[in-house]
């Protein structure tokens, strides 16, 4: 990253935002049952940030069910217009680059192909070596397993915008000026005041972005 010179860049979010639902979220309740039904309301209240209960909630689950975590995956519902937009964007010289607050392994499986759309992703990733889940990330901070404001810095793209959905999405939407918010994230910028584009789907946003940086959709 650090050599490259970047220009415009799209940056987004997976669970709940590419993918139709909060997948992340789904695969914690289906296989840590336990430790997320504890962990979940700490974190709500604060008394436990977000990556202390990821963290916590990821290794309570067996390594041998990895698999099974990565078919429970595999065919969840994609947000309408997702390959359309990559193949938008590939049109017209713009990176796309994943942020998840999730696991690599999730991001991989469930897009398969369209991963050569996809100019780079970064999420958190598990060590399978022990009984359990052990996760690890590159870009960890006090209070996120993935810090996505730090990635987008190391990038440092001369035009950016953002996409997302949830809270994991609040530092995100903060390091660019174009934001692209639904749901949780467009409550918080709201209740912040900042402004931000409102979607549906990624048929929305590439009209959207089209329009905003003078592009054929």
């Amino acid at each position: 990253m650090k050599n490259r010179k970047f220009g415009r860049i799209v940056f987004s979010d997976f669970d709940g935002t590419i993918t139709a639902e909060e997948t992340f979220i789904a695969v914690m309740r289906e296989f840590g049952a336990e430790e997320f039904g504890r962990t979940a309301s700490e974190m709500v209240v604060g008394r436990i940030t977000l990556r202390q209960g990821v963290r916590r909630v990821l290794e309570s689950i067996p390594s041998r069910r990895y698999r099974e975590v990565l078919e429970y995956i595999k065919d969840k519902p994609l947000r309408p217009g997702f390959e359309e937009l990559l193949h938008f964007l590939r049109r017209n010289d713009i990176l796309f680059v994943i942020i998840s607050g999730g696991l690599k392994g999730l991001v991989e499986t469930r897009l398969g192909p369209l991963m050569d759309l996809v100019y780079a992703y970064h999420a958190a990733d598990v060590e399978l070596s022990g009984e359990r889940f052990r996760a690890v990330s590159d870009y960890e901070s006090d209070v996120e397993l993935v810090a996505k404001a730090q990635i987008i810095r190391r990038y440092d793209p001369a035009e950016a915008a953002a996409i997302g959905d949830g809270v994991t999405d609040f530092k995100m939407a903060e390091a660019v000026k174009t934001v692209f918010a639904r749901d949780s994230l467009a409550r918080h910028m709201a209740d912040l005041g900042k402004p931000f584009i409102p979607w549906n789907d990624f048929f929305d946003v590439r009209e959207k972005l089209a329009a905003l940086w003078g592009l054929n959709a």
